[in-house]
């Protein structure tokens, strides 16, 4: 969704109105001290994230240096936050990108026993390589464990 903005609050709303869709799908928050990975929960009454990056990509994301030396930037690491999320009723894990190849935001999900995983991450600026299919592989095997649903979506 790119930018997650008032401007684009109020397209969606209007674009879901008379609609009883809910759409879960990610965008990035910014402000002055840097930005937030976030997955967005919009229907007709409108929306907001309410899922937050638990952990972003060492060195390229997420750069703590950044404050220590006075600076702004990068993105937020929210460790402990929102192991599930509600969506439409549902429980969710929700797995951002480098998030689904590690351990600690899957099991901290799946203690909360949610009702289905959602995968997702941007991987055009991948092309030609198999991050991807890496990331949906690591993704498809956590369900397969835990014995949960998952919907996996990639922009490539």
């Amino acid at each position: 969704m790119g930018f997650w903005t008032p401007t684009m609050e109020r397209y969606w709303r209007t674009a879901l109105e008379g609609s009883d869709v809910t759409v879960f799908a990610g965008a990035s928050v910014v402000d002055p001290a840097g930005y937030d990975n976030v997955m967005v929960s919009m229907n007709r009454d409108g929306g907001s994230p309410n899922y937050r990056e638990r952990m972003p990509v060492p060195v390229s994301m997420w750069q703590p240096w950044l404050a220590w030396m006075g600076r702004s930037g990068g993105t937020r690491a929210n460790f402990f936050a929102n192991p599930i999320v509600t969506v439409a009723g549902a429980r969710v894990a929700t797995l951002i990108c480098y998030e689904q190849l590690l351990t600690w935001p899957v099991l901290q999900s799946m203690f909360h026993e949610p009702d289905v995983i959602v995968a997702s991450g941007n991987g055009w600026w991948t092309a030609g390589t198999s991050i991807v299919e890496i990331q949906r592989t690591s993704a498809l095997a956590w369900a397969a464990l835990f014995n949960t649903p998952i919907v996996v979506s990639f922009n490539t």
